[in-house]
């Protein structure tokens, strides 16, 4: 299986590409392995699965690349069926004697892996199959017995975020930056990975409303630049664009990461914050410790999309600042499923 093995470390986008890209001229491919790559996040996770489906072809003695429909199918069942590895979170309540989630993979972690597969086959040079409809019913089958709603990150409410901003400790740099970073990732409607990377020089204040100008995001792989406009709040404490001048007058720089890492400061002093960047792990216990251990970092957009259709806005006003590109997503992002708080049988006018 070594062959195999060697399509895992290509997608990690630190190791050299394949022999095959190798042979090509110096040009070509580095486009090609330039196109190969995506998003950080998912690099990592194409990575792991990549390993997971390696194994399970070790295993089973099944040719991992190219493989063939039997396999893919089989392997999809598998995740279906199987319980996934306990995260670290789940071996801690195990260990405090609570009961951790069991079950067979999600469906988007099981859509996930056949992605990294596709991937693999494409830097390889192998095309998937080309009929694979005994695959696609598999995975219909699948999706009926997992159920297709996937877990999404819960939202909170305006008056959820007013709180937790009170309860900062603004005399503190980890206050300020707090601060600033909830309420710009709430009206910018930010992914983690679009925080972690944004940079100072990327921000243009103007009269109106602060421009973030970002060059790459999830869904923007091209480096076409796009704009999310965050505007100026009429209460100068909740106000995403003044609280992140205050923030950045205590930064003291005008270039670099925006969000960094805080050092411990001497009693009565305001520590003066590093230019080491925060993690995508980072935001999110940030998140979890403002908000509550029930949120995480994707919270912040989804809970803006939640309150701007609450606010009755069109999804097309949404999509100008979330950079979704179909409504469907919108609609997968929008948390009202409490059949007493939004249900239109109260407006009947019996």
């Amino acid at each position: 299986m070594s062959e195999e093995l060697s399509v895992v470390p290509v997608l990690t986008g630190t190791q050299t590409v394949s022999a095959q890209l190798a042979r090509a001229s110096a040009k070509v491919a580095g486009f090609l392995e330039v196109g190969l790559q995506g998003a950080a996040n998912t690099e990592r996770a194409y990575t792991s699965d990549l390993k997971s489906y390696v194994a399970f072809c070790a295993q089973h003695e099944l040719q991992a690349v190219p493989a063939d429909v039997d396999t893919l199918t089989e392997y999809v069942a598998h995740l279906a069926s199987e319980k996934p590895a306990p995260t670290a979170g789940e071996n801690l309540k195990k260990q405090k004697g609570q009961q951790p989630l069991t079950g067979p993979h999600a469906l988007a972690t099981i859509k996930r892996h056949l992605a990294a597969i596709r991937k693999a086959h494409q830097l390889a040079g192998h095309r998937l199959p080309a009929t694979l409809d005994a695959l696609n019913i598999v995975m219909e089958g699948i999706a009926r017995t997992l159920g297709k709603r996937q877990d999404q990150a819960p939202a909170f409410t305006v008056e959820e975020l007013k709180q937790a901003i009170r309860c900062l400790d603004l005399e503190t740099s980890a206050g300020l930056r707090d601060r600033a970073l909830l309420l710009l990732g709430f009206a910018g409607a930010f992914r983690r990975s679009e925080l972690v990377g944004l940079n100072i020089e990327q921000l243009e204040f103007t009269e109106r409303a602060l421009l973030v100008h970002l060059a790459k995001s999830k869904t923007n792989q091209y480096g076409a630049v796009e704009d999310k406009a965050i505007f100026y709040a009429p209460n100068a404490d909740y106000c995403p664009v003044r609280c992140l001048r205050a923030w950045l007058n205590l930064v003291g720089r005008t270039s670099g990461p925006l969000f960094v890492k805080i050092p411990r400061a001497a009693s009565g002093q305001l520590a003066v914050p590093s230019d080491k960047r925060l993690s995508d792990i980072s935001i999110n216990k940030l998140v979890q410790k403002r908000l509550g251990s029930d949120y995480s970092a994707h919270s912040l957009r989804v809970s803006f999309v939640t309150v701007a259709v609450l606010n009755g806005q069109s999804h097309k006003a949404i999509k100008n600042q979330t950079k979704q590109k179909t409504d469907a997503m919108i609609e997968r992002y929008t948390q009202l499923n409490n059949v007493v708080a939004y249900n239109a049988a109260q407006a009947l006018g019996l």
